[in-house]
């Protein structure tokens, strides 16, 4: 992964901070104690760029086709069908 993109995980992706530096995760509240205001808006801005990417995974999934066990063995098709199906919903959104 390129340095100049940031990566932005949820808290289930504990330990891969150790692979990369460019890497986004929420803050944890301490045992007995209470995140800060500033980690508290941290979090929120974390969560509110990260639900865009989530809802646009599911609109993809939503054409059936790339959720579930993809058996085709024609070359580079996955990759055409993963386009086809991001097109699809970017053409879904731009049209609503």
């Amino acid at each position: 992964m390129p340095d100049e993109i940031p990566i932005e995980v949820d808290s289930g992706f504990q330990g891969i901070q150790k692979q990369y530096d460019n890497l986004h995760l929420p803050h944890k509240k301490p045992k007995g104690g209470e995140l800060s205001d500033l980690q508290k808006a941290e979090n929120r801005q974390l969560s509110q760029s990260r639900v865009v990417c989530e809802n646009a995974f599911a609109g993809v999934k939503r054409y059936n086709a790339v959720s579930v066990i993809y058996r085709n063995r024609i070359k580079k098709f996955d990759d055409h069908l993963m386009l086809t199906a991001a097109g699809l919903w970017n053409f879904y959104l731009m049209a609503a």
